[in-house]
């Protein structure tokens, strides 16, 4: 399956969407997407893997890459993973490093 990377940003939350496989060939498009979403300046970078059936080290490389380009005040959420890509997660610590949910909604600010 091809990959695919969408962003979209609202607010101060930056949502990218990953669907297919993830892995050396297809690492560079997500990089991109995350360098415009850390040029709008979020509070909170979403990560939307419900699609993302496949992720390779050259993807993980990618997430350590958001982490360092967003900085420490951007949390970064990972929602409703796939059991490989969460495992894979797991397996390098990686998880430790941001907020896996199964769903994620944004803060309405009145």
């Amino acid at each position: 399956m091809t990959f695919n990377a969408t962003t979209i940003i609202a607010d101060k939350t930056a949502t990218i969407t990953l669907v297919g496989e993830l892995d050396a060939a297809s690492a560079s498009a997500f990089r991109t997407e995350v360098e415009k979403a850390a040029a709008a300046n979020p509070e909170h970078l979403v990560l939307q893997m419900s699609g993302l059936e496949f992720m390779a080290s050259a993807g993980l490389r990618v997430l350590i890459f958001a982490k360092q380009k967003m900085g420490a005040n951007v949390d970064i959420y990972i929602v409703a993973p796939q059991e490989m890509v969460l495992e894979t997660l797991q397996k390098t610590g990686f998880d430790q490093s941001v907020i896996i949910v199964d769903s994620y909604e944004p803060a309405v600010t009145a």
